[in-house]
């Protein structure tokens, strides 16, 4: 049984700020991890499908599957992982303050979050998509002069202006808002993280994601900052490594519907 823990509310504040130098308090190296006998990943349990809650209330999902695989080359056991799920302000702090050995939370690899913790190699290549359920609109040149929702403050609204300065931008604060307004017929398309976006055609079949994205982020595997951590970087990075050469992960991304 994997040991689901939930609820870790750590300062976002850690985020901001001047670079600082931290020393994890209990994050363990990967001799410790051996000897513990378990690995503590940190992880999403409401975005689908990079991690989810099942019908049966079972967290998965392309980045459980990570999760558990690097449990089964690190420890010979699948199973040797406790999941803890987390809010996306606590992905890095989590890591940050030695609460798990890692994070793979849907974290985009940055160089200003570099500053605070490493990054193994990217997993998977996210980034903005659309999607819409009008049959017009077919690629993304259909987009133009057309009504784009886009959530408050998200990075999609430069992309969206950049590249279809036509189009009018509708507003929305949450994505429960962006499906009101799309069912409302006030928006036309509605652009995204792609992998969101992707659990969304899922939950609603009635809407599809065109097939080009509109810009491409990597998502990698968050790891402790320092040299004592560099031989469980280094696992997890030859890990994913062999993973992308003998097709592992390109098999689990289309099981998941990713695009």
């Amino acid at each position: 049984m994997f040991r689901i823990l939930a609820g870790l509310g750590l300062a976002a504040g850690l985020l901001l700020g001047e670079p600082l130098v931290f020393q994890p308090a209990a994050a363990a190296e990967l001799e410790q991890i051996e000897q513990r006998g378990y690995l503590i990943v940190a992880v999403k349990d409401n975005w689908r499908p990079l991690g989810f809650r099942d019908e049966a209330g079972e967290l998965a999902g392309l980045e459980i599957d990570i999760a558990k695989a690097l449990a089964a080359e690190l420890l010979g056991d699948a199973e040797a992982v406790e999941l803890r799920s987390v809010s996306n302000v606590d992905r890095l702090s989590v890591v940050i303050e030695g609460e798990v050995d890692i994070t793979i939370a849907g974290v985009t690899l940055t160089e200003a979050r570099s500053r605070l913790v490493s990054f193994s190699i990217p997993y998977y290549l996210d980034g903005t998509a659309v999607i819409t359920r009008d049959p017009l609109i077919q690629r993304s040149e259909d987009l133009n002069d057309r009504r784009i929702a886009v959530l408050e403050n998200s990075s999609a609204i430069a992309l969206v202006r950049y590249l279809f300065p036509s189009a009018t931008l509708v507003g929305a604060s949450t994505y429960t808002q962006a499906l009101s307004t799309l069912e409302a017929d006030q928006a036309d398309a509605f652009a995204a993280d792609a992998s969101v976006l992707t659990g969304w055609v899922q939950e609603y079949p009635r809407y599809r994601q065109l097939p080009a994205l509109v810009s491409a982020e990597p998502l990698a595997v968050v790891i402790p900052k320092g040299t004592r951590f560099s031989p469980l970087r280094r696992q997890i990075n030859r890990h994913l490594q062999d993973w992308i050469d003998d097709g592992w992960l390109a098999e689990r991304t289309d099981y998941w519907g990713l695009p």
